[in-house]
């Protein structure tokens, strides 16, 4: 069984300690707890104990650990380091080398890979010490997951927010996964496009779609974990970046379209993004107000159609797959699209509101895919998204393990 010391820094997201170790646990991972001083005012050694069924360790001059080399020890014994919440204080202690307590010390004398999950005010996090000690963690080949954007304690909004634990266990299980190193995909380069576009109508308002980007997302931090050179074009999304993969972040589908023709060649082309189908003919450079006479009027123009585009191309991906959010007569509409769009495959998704999944597929953290290709229909069952990502990707290195001659663009 493989072990995760889980180092608590001091903020409030450290009440989600105890459910990010029952998370662990059930990827079948062992946990250790390291609490530092400040943890311990949001979260206690009892509670952490008794759900990682092993001792806490909080003290860095506790007698009888020390006399053991405590923190050369439990730097040792774990196959991952896992620190979330990861605070900006315990982030600058691990750029710097800083050694000043039982959590600083085990990172500064570990060996092992090493995953953040940072939490803390927005104004914290884009200050420009955080971003240097961020920078200088990544050349260092530290693993980080988020932060993301949302409502804070503070009453702030904006990136900072710790991932959740659900996505932080996935994401250390993946980390020590015994196939990671195998790279399946080692030397295949990947276009996974992620999140809606936002077609503006005029400098406050525009149109666009309900998709979050975390199914894109999980695709490509899947991908990228089996070794894939992977290009992430993503809409506007509240997500962070992926750790391992190329971000491209844009706004509209128009400028969706240019950047995936701009990749071309590719091996695997997976169009996950929620892109708008319209655009008003005309953006007004100015706030539309209401008036006397009536509604304004709002001319749309089709945008251009970016996954038959590709499917078109005299350079198609080697493997094309396409994304179909659907409400009723999924498969058929699903299998329709294949053939119109000239997919390879395609991944149906039930989107209706009255579909069983919590929070909804579109926005939520669960999904209940099925893989429609031309002869055979899987469906992958309800489970989260990370989850879905992960047999996606399986099913992508299957398919060119058993394709020798794609194994080249």
């Amino acid at each position: 069984m493989k072990r995760v010391l889980l180092i608590i820094g001091g903020g409030i997201a450290a009440y989600k300690a105890p459910d990010l170790v029952r998370n662990l646990r059930a990827q079948g991972l062992a946990v250790r707890c390291l609490l530092t001083s400040a943890a311990e005012q949001f979260v206690s050694p009892l509670s952490l104990a008794s759900v990682s069924g092993d001792k806490v360790y909080e003290n860095l001059f506790d007698l009888t650990d020390e006399a053991e080399m405590g923190h050369i020890q439990l730097s040792r014994d774990a196959d991952l380091i896992l620190v979330a919440p990861a605070t900006a204080d315990l982030m600058a202690k691990a750029a710097q080398g800083i050694a000043n307590d039982l959590a600083s010390t085990t990172l500064l004398a570990t060996d092992k890979p090493v995953m953040l999950a940072p939490a803390m005010n927005v104004r914290m996090w884009e200050h420009a010490a955080t971003q240097r000690n961020l920078g200088q963690l990544k050349t260092d080949s530290l693993h980080f997951i988020g932060p993301e954007e949302g409502d804070m304690a503070c009453g702030e909004f904006g990136f900072g927010r710790m991932s959740e634990p659900t996505e932080i266990a996935a994401r250390a299980a993946s980390l020590l996964d015994d196939d990671a190193d195998s790279a399946p995909l080692k030397g295949k380069k990947v276009l996974v496009t992620a999140g809606p576009t936002h077609e503006p109508i005029d400098p406050v308002r525009y149109i666009a779609n309900r998709s979050s980007g975390k199914q894109g997302y999980a695709i490509a931090e899947a991908l990228a974990a089996m070794g894939a050179e992977v290009h992430l074009v993503s809409g506007p999304t509240a997500l962070g970046d992926v750790q391992g993969v190329h971000m491209h972040r844009l706004e509209t589908a128009e400028q969706m379209y240019d950047a995936c023709h701009a990749l071309l060649p590719l091996d695997i082309g997976v169009m996950t993004a929620a892109v708008a189908d319209w655009r008003p003919e005309l953006c007004a450079d100015q706030k539309l107000k209401k008036t006397e006479t009536g509604l304004p009027e709002l001319t749309l123009r089709e945008n251009r159609d970016i996954l038959a585009s590709l499917g078109g191309s005299k350079q198609k991906p080697s493997l094309l797959i396409g994304f179909a959010a659907e409400t009723h007569n999924v498969e058929a509409f699903a299998r329709d699209k294949l053939a119109r769009k000239n997919c390879d495959w395609i991944v149906a998704n039930n989107v209706a509101l009255d579909s069983g999944i919590k929070g909804g597929v579109m926005g939520g953290d669960e999904n209940a895919a099925t893989l429609v290709r031309q002869n055979k229909t899987e469906a992958f069952g309800q489970m989260s998204k990370v989850e879905t990502a992960k047999t996606l990707a399986q099913r992508i290195a299957a398919h060119f393990s058993a394709c020798p001659r794609w194994n080249k663009r």
